[in-house]
C-alpha cells in the first residue's frame, strides 16, 4: 500500500512537472533556443498569483490565468527585443543571454520583494481526499487536474488549430513556412510567450503547497531539464511522459532512500539516458 501511495503521489507531482516542462520544450522545439531562464518565469508566475491573492483576493487557481497572461506578455517582449537578436548567433551567445535574463529576473525579484518566503492561505490547503486507503492532498490534486487540463488545451491548440499548424510548420522549416505566407518572427514571439506563460501557470497552481521567494525557480530548473531530456528535447508528448516519470521516480525513491538521497535514483536515470539514448525516450535516432 505504501508503494501505491508513493506512485499516486508521484503522479500528482509528475503532472505539474509535465506542464511546466512543456513550456521549455515548446520554446526549444519552435524557437530553437535552450532557455536557461525558464524556471525564473515560473517564479514570476508564483509572485503574480501571490499578489493577486493578497491584494485582489483571488484563489491561486484563478490567479494562474493572470500569471499566464502577464508572463506571456513579458515573454513576448523579451523574445521581440532580446532573443531574436541571438537566434542566428553562436550557441554560446544564446546561453549567455538566457543566463543573463535568469540573473536579472532573480535579482529584480530580490530588490522588489525581498528575500523572505511568502505563502498563501486557501480553504483547501490542509484538506485531503481518501479512497481505497489512499490519501491525496487536495492542493496536489487540484494542481494535477489543472495541469492535465492545461496540457490538453495546449495539445488541442498545436494539433487542431490553424495557429498550431503554423507553429509546427515553422518548427520544421522556417524558410518554407515563410514562402507560404507565415511570418516566422511572429510565430517565434507567440511560441516563446506561450512557453514561458505555461511555465508561469504551473508555478501559480503549486503556490497553495509551496512558498515563493526570488530563488523559488532554482529547485525546478534542473528538474525541468531532466524532464525534457528524458522525453526528448522539443517533444511535447515526451515532456508529459518525462514529467510523470520524474514524479514517480522521485516519490518512490523517497520511500526507500533517506531524504538526502531522494534525487539519487532520478539523476542516475538522467545520466544513463544521456549516455545510452541522448535523443530522449520518445525520439527516434536520426
Amino acid at each position: 500500500m505504501a508503494l501505491l501511495q508513493a506512485i499516486l503521489d508521484g503522479l500528482m507531482l509528475g503532472g505539474v512537472y509535465a506542464v511546466i516542462s512543456i513550456g521549455l520544450t515548446l520554446v526549444f522545439g519552435v524557437v530553437s533556443i535552450v532557455n536557461f531562464a525558464q524556471a525564473q518565469f515560473l517564479m514570476v508566475g508564483m509572485y503574480v498569483a501571490y499578489f493577486a491573492w493578497r491584494h485582489l483576493g483571488l484563489d491561486p487557481l484563478v490567479g494562474s490565468l493572470l500569471a499566464f497572461a502577464v508572463v506571456f506578455c513579458l515573454g513576448y517582449l523579451i523574445q521581440q527585443q532580446l532573443i531574436r537578436r541571438v537566434l542566428k548567433a553562436p550557441e554560446v551567445a544564446q546561453i549567455f543571454l538566457t543566463v543573463g535574463i535568469l540573473i536579472v529576473l532573480e535579482n529584480l525579484a530580490l530588490i522588489s520583494f525581498g528575500s523572505e518566503f511568502k505563502s498563501v492561505q486557501v480553504w483547501y490547503q490542509n484538506e485531503a481526499i481518501e479512497f481505497f486507503d489512499l490519501i491525496v492532498s487536495m492542493p496536489y490534486a487540484i494542481a494535477f487536474c489543472a495541469s492535465v487540463l492545461a496540457g490538453l488545451v495546449i495539445w488541442w491548440v498545436l494539433a487542431k488549430t490553424w495557429w498550431g499548424r503554423t507553429v509546427r510548420a515553422t518548427a520544421q522549416d522556417p524558410m518554407a513556412a515563410k514562402l507560404i505566407g507565415i511570418d516566422p518572427d511572429r510565430v517565434y514571439r507567440l511560441a516563446f510567450g506561450l512557453g514561458v506563460g505555461l511555465t508561469a501557470f504551473g508555478g501559480a497552481i503549486i503556490l497553495p503547497y509551496l512558498t515563493v521567494s526570488p530563488a523559488a525557480g532554482e529547485q525546478f530548473g534542473v528538474l525541468m531539464f531532466t524532464v525534457v531530456v528524458l522525453g526528448g528535447l522539443g517533444n511535447v508528448l515526451g515532456a508529459v511522459v518525462g514529467g510523470l516519470s520524474v514524479g514517480i521516480i522521485q516519490s518512490v525513491s523517497g520511500l526507500y532512500l533517506p531524504l538526502q538521497l531522494q534525487n539519487l535514483v532520478l539523476f542516475v536515470v538522467f545520466i544513463l539516458t544521456l549516455a545510452l539514448r541522448p535523443e530522449g525516450l520518445l525520439r527516434h535516432k536520426s
